[in-house]
């Protein structure tokens, strides 16, 4: 599962961040433990924890003492906006500098925008790889 460049720690912050905006964690909803992510993943638990610091300092996670951590009641609207503004500076503001630069009209690019948000949306490798293929090419 973490075979990623970045440090562990920092692999397992952004797998429960895109667990919370893709709803599969879902606000005050209860993270698996430091030791369960120890034992889970085969890590050190100090790496977990590292993990939760991070996510408790953003406020995406909170402790209840005795209890365990749970997923802030604000959480996905905080990753949200925060994405949504990283998006439009690593993402919309150079391809609109690009297209200045090829001369491409803004409409032309919001043409293609909306012709590919109307596309399904690719199938998440984790998902994908739950689908069996029957005998006769179907997939199920």
């Amino acid at each position: 599962m973490f075979d990623g460049r970045d440090p562990i720690y920092l692999q397992i912050a952004d797998q429960i961040r895109g667990d919370i905006l893709d709803g599969t964690l879902r606000e005050e909803e209860q993270v698996m433990s430091t030791t369960q992510y120890a034992t889970t993943f085969r890590i050190n638990p100090a790496t977990a924890a590292k993990a939760f610091t991070e996510l408790v300092d953003e406020g995406v996670l909170y402790k209840r003492r005795g209890v365990g951590m749970f997923v802030s009641p604000d959480a996905r609207s905080r990753l949200v906006a925060g994405r949504r503004d990283r998006f439009f500076a690593d993402v919309v503001e150079p391809v609109a500098a690009e297209a200045r630069r090829l001369g491409i009209p803004v409409e032309d690019v919001v043409a293609r925008l909306r012709e590919l948000a109307a596309e399904p949306a690719p199938r998440r490798p984790d998902v994908a790889a739950t689908t069996t293929t029957s005998t006769d090419g179907e997939s199920s």
